[in-house]
Protein backbone atom coordinates (compact mmCIF):
# COMPACT_ATOMS: atom_id res chain seq x y z
CA UNK A 1 0.00 0.00 0.00
CA UNK A 2 2.58 2.65 1.17
CA UNK A 3 4.48 1.50 -2.44
CA UNK A 4 1.28 2.68 -3.89
CA UNK A 5 0.44 5.86 -2.08
CA UNK A 6 4.52 6.82 -3.13
CA UNK A 7 3.58 6.28 -6.71
CA UNK A 8 0.41 8.33 -6.79
CA UNK A 9 3.11 11.64 -5.01
CA UNK A 10 5.30 11.01 -7.60
CA UNK A 11 2.90 11.28 -10.57
CA UNK A 12 1.56 14.37 -8.59
CA UNK A 13 4.95 15.62 -7.99
CA UNK A 14 5.12 14.99 -11.90
CA UNK A 15 1.89 16.52 -13.02
CA UNK A 16 2.71 19.61 -11.03
CA UNK A 17 5.87 20.48 -12.15
CA UNK A 18 4.77 19.71 -15.91
CA UNK A 19 1.56 21.75 -15.71
CA UNK A 20 -1.91 21.01 -17.10
CA UNK A 21 -2.85 20.67 -20.37
CA UNK A 22 -5.82 22.75 -21.17
CA UNK A 23 -6.72 20.48 -24.13
CA UNK A 24 -7.07 17.31 -22.21
CA UNK A 25 -9.67 19.14 -19.70
CA UNK A 26 -12.33 20.07 -22.09
CA UNK A 27 -14.79 20.45 -19.24
CA UNK A 28 -13.31 23.59 -17.85
CA UNK A 29 -14.25 25.22 -21.15
CA UNK A 30 -17.98 24.35 -20.49
CA UNK A 31 -17.05 25.04 -16.54
CA UNK A 32 -15.85 28.75 -17.50
CA UNK A 33 -18.88 29.47 -20.12
CA UNK A 34 -21.99 28.74 -18.03
CA UNK A 35 -19.53 31.45 -16.00
CA UNK A 36 -19.51 33.64 -18.09
CA UNK A 37 -23.24 32.96 -19.26
CA UNK A 38 -24.22 33.27 -15.97
CA UNK A 39 -21.94 36.61 -15.36
CA UNK A 40 -23.77 38.13 -18.45
CA UNK A 41 -27.37 37.06 -16.96
CA UNK A 42 -27.05 39.02 -13.79
CA UNK A 43 -25.32 42.30 -15.50
CA UNK A 44 -28.63 42.49 -18.14
CA UNK A 45 -30.37 43.02 -15.02
CA UNK A 46 -28.09 45.85 -13.48
CA UNK A 47 -27.79 48.23 -16.57
CA UNK A 48 -29.51 49.66 -19.17
CA UNK A 49 -26.75 49.86 -21.73
CA UNK A 50 -26.21 45.87 -23.45
CA UNK A 51 -22.68 44.75 -22.57
CA UNK A 52 -21.63 41.39 -23.72
CA UNK A 53 -19.58 39.26 -21.75
CA UNK A 54 -17.72 36.15 -23.24
CA UNK A 55 -14.53 33.76 -22.70
CA UNK A 56 -11.52 34.89 -24.62
CA UNK A 57 -9.17 31.92 -23.09
CA UNK A 58 -7.55 29.86 -20.98
CA UNK A 59 -4.21 28.98 -20.03
CA UNK A 60 -1.98 27.55 -17.87
CA UNK A 61 1.42 29.16 -16.12
CA UNK A 62 2.82 30.54 -13.00
CA UNK A 63 0.66 32.13 -10.75
CA UNK A 64 3.78 34.92 -10.77
CA UNK A 65 4.42 35.33 -14.60
CA UNK A 66 0.16 35.80 -15.23
CA UNK A 67 -0.31 38.07 -12.13
CA UNK A 68 3.21 40.40 -14.04
CA UNK A 69 0.93 40.90 -16.66
CA UNK A 70 -1.84 43.28 -14.53
CA UNK A 71 0.86 44.88 -11.91
CA UNK A 72 -0.25 48.31 -11.32
CA UNK A 73 -3.49 47.86 -13.58
CA UNK A 74 -6.28 45.66 -11.77
CA UNK A 75 -7.68 44.70 -8.76
CA UNK A 76 -7.93 41.20 -7.68
CA UNK A 77 -10.00 39.57 -4.82
CA UNK A 78 -8.41 36.38 -2.69
CA UNK A 79 -10.87 33.60 -2.12
CA UNK A 80 -11.13 30.75 0.05
CA UNK A 81 -12.26 27.71 -1.34
CA UNK A 82 -12.30 25.27 2.02
CA UNK A 83 -13.91 21.86 0.22
CA UNK A 84 -10.68 22.34 -2.20
CA UNK A 85 -8.24 23.63 0.59
CA UNK A 86 -6.88 26.23 -1.55
CA UNK A 87 -7.83 29.79 -2.60
CA UNK A 88 -8.53 31.43 -5.89
CA UNK A 89 -8.22 34.78 -7.45
CA UNK A 90 -10.70 37.11 -9.39
CA UNK A 91 -9.55 39.95 -10.82
CA UNK A 92 -10.57 42.76 -13.16
CA UNK A 93 -8.35 44.95 -15.31
CA UNK A 94 -8.46 48.96 -14.65
CA UNK A 95 -10.44 48.92 -18.54
CA UNK A 96 -12.84 46.63 -17.12
CA UNK A 97 -13.55 48.66 -13.77
CA UNK A 98 -13.90 52.21 -15.14
CA UNK A 99 -16.10 50.68 -18.21
CA UNK A 100 -18.40 48.84 -15.44
CA UNK A 101 -19.00 52.21 -13.49
CA UNK A 102 -19.93 53.73 -16.49
CA UNK A 103 -22.57 51.44 -17.12
CA UNK A 104 -23.24 51.26 -13.40
CA UNK A 105 -23.86 55.35 -13.34
CA UNK A 106 -25.75 55.57 -16.39
CA UNK A 107 -23.21 56.70 -18.82
CA UNK A 108 -24.21 57.08 -22.59
CA UNK A 109 -20.89 56.43 -23.99
CA UNK A 110 -20.33 59.55 -25.16
CA UNK A 111 -17.71 60.76 -23.24
CA UNK A 112 -13.65 59.77 -24.42
CA UNK A 113 -12.88 56.38 -21.90
CA UNK A 114 -10.88 57.47 -18.63
CA UNK A 115 -7.39 56.63 -20.00
CA UNK A 116 -5.53 58.03 -17.00
CA UNK A 117 -3.25 55.43 -14.32
CA UNK A 118 -4.16 56.44 -11.13
CA UNK A 119 -5.82 54.25 -7.96
CA UNK A 120 -8.67 53.06 -7.52
CA UNK A 121 -11.23 55.26 -5.66
CA UNK A 122 -13.41 53.48 -2.77
CA UNK A 123 -16.66 54.22 -4.94
CA UNK A 124 -14.66 51.67 -7.60
CA UNK A 125 -13.11 49.57 -4.85
CA UNK A 126 -16.74 49.00 -3.18
CA UNK A 127 -18.66 48.25 -6.64
CA UNK A 128 -15.50 45.82 -7.66
CA UNK A 129 -16.22 43.80 -4.02
CA UNK A 130 -19.70 43.93 -4.98
CA UNK A 131 -19.11 42.32 -8.14
CA UNK A 132 -16.53 39.73 -7.22
CA UNK A 133 -19.15 38.45 -5.17
CA UNK A 134 -21.50 38.11 -8.12
CA UNK A 135 -18.35 36.22 -10.02
CA UNK A 136 -17.58 34.02 -7.49
CA UNK A 137 -21.64 32.94 -6.79
CA UNK A 138 -21.35 32.30 -10.96
CA UNK A 139 -17.82 30.39 -10.56
CA UNK A 140 -19.37 28.02 -7.86
CA UNK A 141 -22.50 27.01 -9.72
CA UNK A 142 -20.50 26.43 -12.80
CA UNK A 143 -18.13 24.31 -10.72
CA UNK A 144 -21.22 22.31 -9.44
CA UNK A 145 -21.22 20.16 -12.53
CA UNK A 146 -17.70 18.50 -11.24
CA UNK A 147 -16.91 19.59 -7.22
CA UNK A 148 -19.20 21.32 -4.94
CA UNK A 149 -17.38 23.90 -3.03
CA UNK A 150 -17.94 27.45 -1.86
CA UNK A 151 -15.66 30.18 -2.32
CA UNK A 152 -15.47 33.16 0.47
CA UNK A 153 -14.29 36.47 -0.03
CA UNK A 154 -11.13 37.17 1.89
CA UNK A 155 -9.76 40.47 0.84
CA UNK A 156 -9.07 42.48 -2.17
CA UNK A 157 -5.71 43.75 -3.47
CA UNK A 158 -4.11 46.10 -5.78
CA UNK A 159 -0.53 45.15 -6.24
CA UNK A 160 -0.72 42.13 -7.26
CA UNK A 161 2.81 41.01 -5.57
CA UNK A 162 0.16 40.87 -2.51
CA UNK A 163 -1.79 38.68 -4.21
CA UNK A 164 -1.35 35.43 -2.88
CA UNK A 165 -2.91 32.20 -3.32
CA UNK A 166 0.20 29.87 -3.21
CA UNK A 167 3.73 30.12 -4.14
CA UNK A 168 4.36 32.34 -6.48
CA UNK A 169 6.28 29.45 -8.80
CA UNK A 170 3.01 27.31 -8.64
CA UNK A 171 1.35 26.43 -11.84
CA UNK A 172 -2.13 27.46 -12.60
CA UNK A 173 -4.75 27.76 -14.77
CA UNK A 174 -5.97 31.44 -15.83
CA UNK A 175 -9.91 31.93 -17.72
CA UNK A 176 -9.65 35.28 -19.28
CA UNK A 177 -12.95 36.69 -20.42
CA UNK A 178 -14.00 39.79 -21.99
CA UNK A 179 -16.32 42.65 -20.96
CA UNK A 180 -17.94 44.81 -24.13
CA UNK A 181 -19.48 47.80 -23.71
CA UNK A 182 -20.23 51.12 -24.51
CA UNK A 183 -17.78 50.63 -27.62
CA UNK A 184 -15.07 50.15 -24.90
CA UNK A 185 -14.57 47.12 -22.53
CA UNK A 186 -12.13 45.42 -19.93
CA UNK A 187 -10.53 42.18 -18.79
CA UNK A 188 -11.78 39.84 -15.92
CA UNK A 189 -9.61 36.91 -15.35
CA UNK A 190 -9.93 33.93 -12.68
CA UNK A 191 -6.67 32.31 -11.48
CA UNK A 192 -6.91 28.56 -9.65
CA UNK A 193 -3.92 26.76 -8.76
CA UNK A 194 -3.33 23.33 -10.29
CA UNK A 195 -3.05 21.91 -6.97
CA UNK A 196 -6.42 22.71 -6.86
CA UNK A 197 -7.43 21.11 -10.27
CA UNK A 198 -5.36 17.99 -9.98
CA UNK A 199 -7.76 16.04 -7.92
CA UNK A 200 -10.56 16.66 -10.57
CA UNK A 201 -8.48 15.52 -13.69
CA UNK A 202 -10.47 12.91 -14.30
CA UNK A 203 -13.71 14.34 -14.29
CA UNK A 204 -12.82 17.31 -16.05
CA UNK A 205 -11.20 15.15 -18.92
CA UNK A 206 -15.04 14.45 -19.90
CA UNK A 207 -17.63 16.80 -21.01
CA UNK A 208 -20.55 15.62 -18.14
CA UNK A 209 -23.06 14.56 -20.61
CA UNK A 210 -26.05 17.41 -21.74
CA UNK A 211 -24.31 20.05 -20.07
CA UNK A 212 -22.69 21.70 -22.18
CA UNK A 213 -25.56 22.62 -23.89
CA UNK A 214 -27.52 23.24 -21.09
CA UNK A 215 -30.39 25.98 -20.60
CA UNK A 216 -31.04 28.74 -18.62
CA UNK A 217 -34.64 28.64 -18.01
CA UNK A 218 -35.01 32.47 -16.80
CA UNK A 219 -33.63 33.35 -20.16
CA UNK A 220 -35.59 31.18 -21.90
CA UNK A 221 -39.03 32.45 -20.41
CA UNK A 222 -37.16 35.45 -21.78
CA UNK A 223 -36.87 34.65 -24.76
CA UNK A 224 -40.11 33.03 -25.59
CA UNK A 225 -41.99 36.27 -23.81
CA UNK A 226 -40.50 38.44 -26.40
CA UNK A 227 -41.19 36.20 -28.89
CA UNK A 228 -44.40 36.06 -28.43
CA UNK A 229 -44.95 39.69 -28.54
CA UNK A 230 -43.73 39.72 -32.07
CA UNK A 231 -46.46 41.39 -34.96
CA UNK A 232 -47.26 39.36 -37.80
CA UNK A 233 -49.25 40.58 -40.78
CA UNK A 234 -51.85 38.02 -41.71
CA UNK A 235 -52.96 37.71 -45.43
CA UNK A 236 -56.14 36.26 -46.85
CA UNK A 237 -55.90 34.93 -49.95
CA UNK A 238 -59.04 34.11 -51.63
CA UNK A 239 -57.78 32.74 -54.98
CA UNK A 240 -54.02 32.49 -57.10
CA UNK A 241 -53.39 32.58 -60.19
CA UNK A 242 -50.18 31.83 -62.35
CA UNK A 243 -49.46 34.22 -65.28
CA UNK A 244 -47.31 34.38 -68.03
CA UNK A 245 -44.71 38.15 -67.86
CA UNK A 246 -46.15 38.06 -71.85
CA UNK A 247 -49.57 37.83 -70.13
CA UNK A 248 -49.20 40.21 -67.15
CA UNK A 249 -47.40 42.45 -70.00
CA UNK A 250 -50.77 42.91 -71.96
CA UNK A 251 -52.99 43.65 -68.88
CA UNK A 252 -54.79 46.85 -69.27
CA UNK A 253 -57.19 49.51 -66.79
CA UNK A 254 -60.54 48.08 -66.47
CA UNK A 255 -59.60 44.84 -67.69
CA UNK A 256 -61.37 42.05 -65.52
CA UNK A 257 -59.83 39.21 -64.04
CA UNK A 258 -61.98 36.40 -63.40
CA UNK A 259 -61.79 34.28 -60.50
CA UNK A 260 -63.00 30.79 -59.58
CA UNK A 261 -63.81 31.39 -56.05
CA UNK A 262 -66.49 31.60 -54.83
CA UNK A 263 -68.28 32.60 -51.19
CA UNK A 264 -68.25 29.27 -50.48
CA UNK A 265 -64.45 28.25 -51.36
CA UNK A 266 -61.71 28.01 -48.75
CA UNK A 267 -59.33 30.78 -48.33
CA UNK A 268 -55.80 30.53 -47.26
CA UNK A 269 -54.74 32.41 -44.30
CA UNK A 270 -50.74 33.59 -44.52
CA UNK A 271 -48.31 34.84 -42.23
CA UNK A 272 -44.96 36.77 -44.06
CA UNK A 273 -45.55 34.44 -46.99
CA UNK A 274 -46.25 31.17 -45.21
CA UNK A 275 -49.65 29.48 -45.38
CA UNK A 276 -51.01 28.62 -42.04
CA UNK A 277 -54.54 27.85 -41.56
CA UNK A 278 -57.45 26.78 -43.99
CA UNK A 279 -60.51 29.30 -43.50
CA UNK A 280 -63.88 30.21 -44.33
CA UNK A 281 -64.88 33.59 -45.31
CA UNK A 282 -68.27 34.62 -43.66
CA UNK A 283 -69.47 38.27 -42.16
CA UNK A 284 -70.15 39.60 -39.03
CA UNK A 285 -71.60 43.32 -38.05
CA UNK A 286 -71.17 44.58 -41.56
CA UNK A 287 -67.26 43.08 -41.79
CA UNK A 288 -65.60 39.99 -43.43
CA UNK A 289 -64.80 37.67 -40.85
CA UNK A 290 -62.62 34.00 -41.02
CA UNK A 291 -63.28 30.95 -39.71
CA UNK A 292 -60.48 28.50 -39.36
CA UNK A 293 -60.63 25.01 -40.43
CA UNK A 294 -57.69 23.50 -39.87
CA UNK A 295 -54.06 23.80 -40.02
CA UNK A 296 -51.96 23.83 -43.36
CA UNK A 297 -50.23 20.53 -44.12
CA UNK A 298 -46.69 22.41 -45.65
CA UNK A 299 -45.31 19.47 -47.11
CA UNK A 300 -48.29 18.53 -49.25
CA UNK A 301 -48.51 23.14 -50.03
CA UNK A 302 -44.85 22.77 -51.31
CA UNK A 303 -45.65 19.59 -53.41
CA UNK A 304 -49.24 21.15 -54.71
CA UNK A 305 -46.61 24.40 -55.69
CA UNK A 306 -44.06 22.43 -57.13
CA UNK A 307 -46.66 20.36 -59.47
CA UNK A 308 -48.67 23.60 -60.16
CA UNK A 309 -45.82 25.89 -61.43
Amino acid sequence: MSGMQNANDIRDMLLDSAGLSIDRLPMLHVIFDRMSTSCAEHLRHMAASPMYYSLSGIESGRISEILEMYEANAVAAIFHAPDWDSHILIGFDRDFIYTMVEVLFGSDGSEPPVEEARGFSNIELRMAQVLFEQVAKALQASFSLVSDTKFKLERLETRMDFAVIGRRNNQAVAAKFLLQALNRGGEMFVIIPQSALNPMRKVLSRVVSGESTSRDPRWMKQMASEVQKTEITLTAVLEERFLSLGEIADLKLGQVIELQATPRSRVKLEGNQQGLFWCHIGQADGSYVLKIDEPIDQEKEFLDDVLAR
